[in-house]
């Protein structure tokens, strides 16, 4: 009989489900050095966010076949590790969406409202209605920034409490914001619209401090701001320096960027802010939820069959999982690249499979490729069981093709984005050593390993642009760790391709595009 390990505190009905196809082992509280002793003797681990599954701790884990997740976040979990070990990785992705968006809402209508305040002050054995007069949201306008699962069940509510919506998502169709009755627009548009702004983003590069004085800038005085998305999204210090000064009328924060929250200028604020600590998925339904989904998943793997919500690769045997690995992660680096190329939402994404890979089982590949498209996007919440699902709500048509007698070497990949800012192609290849080259961009041959910060140019094959490009970088310290240049004909349009040792600062781009020559720049990180 199988053995299943709980090291967290899991929802009884979790372990009810666990129960009818293992033994089930409750042992919270295990220090690491304890877990890695015990763990040989699991065929699962069911964990929340307290437990660290180290590369140690797979490797140990001699037997394990799953370690499941009862909640969204995997950060705790050396994913490539267990990937390697063939141990598939579950969470449960939608288990607190519900709650999750009914915390925003309950935010918003109790920041309106002054819910908090007033509670507090007829406590105190006050009777102060005048100090209390709230503002309906009926016929107010709702900004949602972010239109994934969450974002979208908002919506679908504030809709039904008689708002007007407006949402910002690069990655979403128009179409499918029309569904929900939202108007797609500029986030600029959003912000000086907006009565209400509600966040529900993850926490990226381009997401940090999203919400700071540039922003609040174009706010209307009466907006009130909703975070229960990731904490560094509002920069914490401009948004309680605006709300002194009156400038927005008020904010409802559930998340921080640091947690718990320490000293802040914002717990000195009165009835314009709300204070929560990080509750959005804590209901009782919800880790009641997430404990069901994960032990279901548990379950059917004990059992053989595949799971629903794999954050690595499901439902492949050892073969075939064997033999595509390295076309795998061809398939989603480039996906990843052209994605961002492509910037901004993407309406049709084509994947070709050419020479011997025609032959290959295209599915896993295709799916890899979705994964790498939206992951500058959805990063951890997206992955190879629900890729085709998000593109699809994104309205993203896929295409795919095969062509045996298309490439010049033994298998590649060619993929195609076209989306809101036109459209970029680029063709991958893996080399005898498994090393993975870009081969083609827009058209242009190239042979180029990819890099963690990559620039890429469009211009024209004339002499001093690379001088020039070269020139600019060193300026602003920016070390070019290798370069490539495609060109069609002599003194015509050209790309170049750089890999960088460090990202590119802010609005140096800009100063590229600039060159006499170039036509367009793009940066890419992988």
């Amino acid at each position: 009989m199988s053995k299943v390990l709980v090291s967290d505190p899991i929802d009884q009905a979790g372990i009810d489900i666990l129960s009818q196809v293992a033994q089930v082992d409750v042992k919270t509280g295990l220090s690491p050095e304890e877990l890695i002793q015990v763990i040989p003797e699991y065929d699962a681990l069911m964990i929340r966010s307290g437990t660290r599954v180290t590369q140690e701790v797979i490797e140990a884990g001699t037997q394990l076949k799953i370690v499941g997740r009862a909640g969204v976040g995997v950060d705790n979990v050396d994913i490539p590790a267990a990937t390697r070990r063939g141990v598939v990785v579950v969470n449960s992705p939608e288990g607190n969406t519900t709650a999750a968006a009914e915390h925003a809402l309950a935010m918003m209508l109790s920041l309106s409202r002054y819910v908090p305040e007033a509670n507090l002050s007829v406590k105190a054995g006050k009777w102060d209605r005048k100090s209390f007069v709230g503002a309906e949201v009926y016929k107010k306008t709702l900004g949602v920034v972010g239109l994934g699962k969450i974002g979208s069940h908002v919506a679908t509510v504030a809709k039904a409490l008689g708002m007007k919506l407006l949402a910002y998502d690069p990655f979403i169709s128009a179409e499918r914001a029309e569904q929900l009755g939202c108007r797609l627009v500029d986030l600029d548009i959003l912000f000086q619209e907006a009565d209400y702004i509600t966040l529900h983003v993850p926490k990226t590069p381009e997401t940090t401090n999203l919400i700071g004085e540039e922003a609040i800038a174009k706010m209307k005085p009466t907006t009130r701001i909703i975070n229960c998305s990731r904490g560094g999204i509002v920069d914490e210090e401009v948004l309680g320096k605006a709300l002194k000064e009156g400038r927005i009328a008020g904010a409802a924060l559930d998340v921080f960027n640091e947690e718990p929250l320490g000293e802040s200028s914002l717990r000195e604020l009165g009835k314009e802010i709300i204070l929560t600590p990080h509750l959005g998925a804590s209901t009782a339904e919800a880790q009641v939820n997430v404990a069901i989904d994960v032990a279901e998943q548990i379950r059917d793997v004990l059992l053989g069959l595949p799971a629903r919500s794999a954050v690595n690769i499901p439902g492949l045997n050892p073969d075939v999982m064997e033999q595509l690995k390295p076309y795998l992660q061809l398939a989603e680096t480039l996906g990843n690249l052209v994605g961002q190329l492509a910037g901004g939402r993407v309406d049709l994404f084509n994947v070709r499979l050419q020479g011997d890979l025609a032959t290959a089982q295209s599915q896993p590949i295709v799916i890899a490729s979705l994964k790498g498209l939206l992951s500058k996007a959805l990063r951890e919440r997206v992955n190879y069981v629900n890729a085709s699902l998000e593109a699809k709500e994104r309205g993203i048509r896929v295409i795919e093709t095969k062509d045996a007698s298309a490439s010049d070497y033994s298998g590649s990949l060619y993929m195609e984005a076209r989306g809101s800012l036109g459209q970029h192609s680029v063709t991958g290849a893996l080399l005898s050593d498994g090393e993975i080259r870009v081969t083609n961009l827009d058209g242009f041959p190239i042979n180029l390993p990819p890099s963690p910060y990559m620039l890429f140019t469009l211009h024209r094959d004339m002499p001093g642009i690379i001088g020039r490009l070269g020139s600019l970088l060193g300026e602003f310290n920016v070390n070019i760790a290798s370069m490539q240049v495609g060109r069609k004909i002599v003194r015509g349009d050209a790309v170049m391709a750089l890999s960088l040792d460090d990202p590119l600062p802010e609005g140096i781009l800009d100063e590229i595009r600039r060159i006499p020559g170039i036509t367009d720049a793009y940066t890419v990180a992988l």
